[in-house]
């Protein structure tokens, strides 16, 4: 984490490279939780949000230059979408759609947005499948009102979600009415 701490580029794609690990995993085993640790450092009032947001930015940065960006041509499958619902760390966003692509699936990279602007986009895209990535729990938790406004909108969108809250209660997918969930991209 000294790394990320000291806003470090170098060093930080130094110990990528050290660690001969596949990106992916580099990400997942050493990067998500040094950045679980400091976002938890920070609600302890020991890191500034500053170096929580720069931490965040670096990695993802290290994470477009390391994973490849294969982009599908055909759509065979369900409509998929991703979205960073009502929050603006996005490096679970990149990760996942870093697997998307990797594994050819298309699908709708929606960024940050708000649970109207969510539903406003499922609805005029005709989404299957909505991956939610969140990292602070007021922003999980605005996934019930995401389901209870698709369901009045005769939407059936699947909801699969992930990120730290759920990481940290493994039964919150359930409780917020997500569809599943993933510990992992």
């Amino acid at each position: 984490d000294a790394a990320l701490l000291k806003l470090d580029r170098l060093q930080l794609r130094q110990l990528y490279q050290e660690s001969g690990m596949p990106p992916l995993a580099f990400a997942e085993d050493l990067l998500m939780p040094v950045l679980q640790e400091i976002g938890e450092r920070w609600s302890q009032g020991a890191l500034s949000l500053a170096q929580v947001y720069m931490g965040g930015r670096i990695s993802e940065e290290l994470l477009k230059e390391l994973l490849p960006d294969r982009t599908a041509s055909a759509a065979n499958g369900p409509s998929v979408a991703i979205v960073v619902l009502e929050d603006f760390h996005t490096l679970g966003k990149q990760l996942v759609c870093s697997v998307l692509r990797t594994a050819g699936i298309p699908f709708y990279d929606y960024g940050p947005l708000s649970v109207d602007e969510v539903v406003e986009h499922l609805k005029r895209d005709k989404i299957d499948i909505l991956l939610i990535s969140t990292l602070m729990l007021a922003s999980a938790l605005r996934i019930r009102q995401l389901k209870d406004r698709l369901r009045g909108a005769g939407l059936g969108t699947r909801l699969i979600v992930g990120g730290a809250p759920f990481r940290f209660d493994h039964t919150l997918w359930q409780e917020v009415g997500a569809d599943a969930w993933s510990p992992t991209a």
